[in-house]
């Protein structure tokens, strides 16, 4: 089959540029045509609250990808979307994770289907955002009438949906397994790289800064002298999109310093392995969230998760199996991070993590996304 991915790949960074990167690498090994058209402008720059959109990384060397179009020149849209329309491609894939790209996406995705072969297909982050700005009910609309079937990363985001399109075809595909961060590494070996004290346990607290991942929740439910006893700290790795200043004044305020490996940048690809090895647990005590990408990145690195009980993290990690599922509330991420370090509770959840991630497989995705497109009237 001809396929085309449409949205953010390199030189962007983050995670929605080594989604598609992997997923197509997952088409391309059971043996399809497939590229990649991305941005050349993703946000204007006074939208994006972060240091760079930019990856250091290389780029991949089996993925085809071009920079073919703005997401705010409408005129770079009219010209990819007739090429493609041209082109004919069997399939052509959005991702769709922000109300913001819904024009663009929208507009390229109806010129495409004019040639009356291509089929178009969304993948859904999320339906309704997490920060909602004025606007965002138009412009989702405006593209979702333009997709002819969605894949829903949870029941969280297939719900939403539904306030949109209840008729298209649709289905429920969990985040596969992020495997494009390597293999784990020794603690030992992690911590050398990291330049921190392998003698500690360690909490990872993963990814851009955000008030609705709850950092402030996490840190609030750390007590010093139950650190100190535990001898554990926790690693915040993740670049601040939101004010750090905030953050720092609840360390202060529970004199935290000396318990916090503080890495406040975007973390390479090549350096994640070095975190999540370094880790016995990952922490999202999230305040709303529909799925998330550093999950699956935690079950390739076999780790267990503390996760708040909101949208879609449920699906993904089972109670008292693959972590601790826990109220939005200091208390109870407290007694979560107590529990999962008593006998052998922590031995027994990675055991149970390193079994469990096989199930999330990429050639699953690309297998219902095929069955889904034959569902295309």
């Amino acid at each position: 089959m001809k396929i085309v991915i449409v949205g953010t790949a390199h030189p962007f960074r983050g995670g929605l540029a080594s989604y598609n990167q992997r997923l197509a690498k997952a088409f391309k090994d059971l043996g399809h045509e497939i590229h990649i058209e991305t941005f050349t402008t993703q946000y204007p720059s006074f939208l994006f609250p972060g240091k760079t959109q930019f990856s250091s990384s290389s780029a991949p060397s089996d993925i085809k990808i071009n920079r073919s179009f703005s997401s705010i020149n409408p005129i770079t849209w009219l010209k990819l979307g007739r090429r493609l329309r041209r082109e004919k491609p069997d399939l052509v894939l959005f991702k769709f994770w922000l109300p913001f790209m819904g024009p663009a996406f929208g507009f390229i995705a109806r010129l495409i289907k004019r040639n009356n072969h291509t089929r178009v297909i969304t993948i859904l982050d999320n339906v309704i955002p997490h920060e909602p700005r004025i606007g965002d009910v138009l412009f989702t609309k405006y593209y979702l009438k333009s997709s002819d079937a969605f894949v829903a990363m949870s029941s969280a985001v297939f719900n939403d949906l539904k306030k949109f399109n209840k008729d298209k075809p649709r289905i429920i595909n969990p985040h596969p397994l992020f495997d494009n961060f390597g293999e784990p590494v020794t603690k030992q070996e992690a911590c050398q790289f990291l330049d921190i004290d392998s003698n500690y346990n360690y909490l990872l607290f993963f990814g851009f800064i955000r008030g609705y991942k709850g950092l402030d929740i996490l840190l609030n439910a750390l007590d010093k002298e139950k650190m100190k006893k535990s001898n554990l700290k926790l690693i915040i790795a993740g670049e601040f999109y939101d004010d750090e200043e905030y953050y720092t004044d609840i360390i202060r305020s529970k004199d935290l310093e000396s318990y916090i490996i503080g890495a406040h940048h975007f973390i390479k690809d090549e350096d994640v392995k070095y975190y999540f090895s370094a880790a016995d647990v990952v922490v999202q005590p999230y305040k709303n969230a529909t799925q998330s990408g550093v999950t699956q990145i935690a079950y390739q690195f076999n780790k267990p998760m503390i996760v708040t009980n909101v949208g879609g993290l449920p699906e993904l990690v089972e109670d008292k199996k693959a972590g601790y599922l826990v109220d939005v509330n200091a208390q109870a991420i407290c007694q979560a991070i107590e529990n999962i370090y008593n006998s052998d509770t922590l031995e027994q959840m990675t055991n149970f993590v390193q079994k469990k991630k096989h199930s999330f497989a990429w050639e699953t995705m690309v297998h219902n996304i095929f069955e889904l497109k034959a569902q295309i009237s």
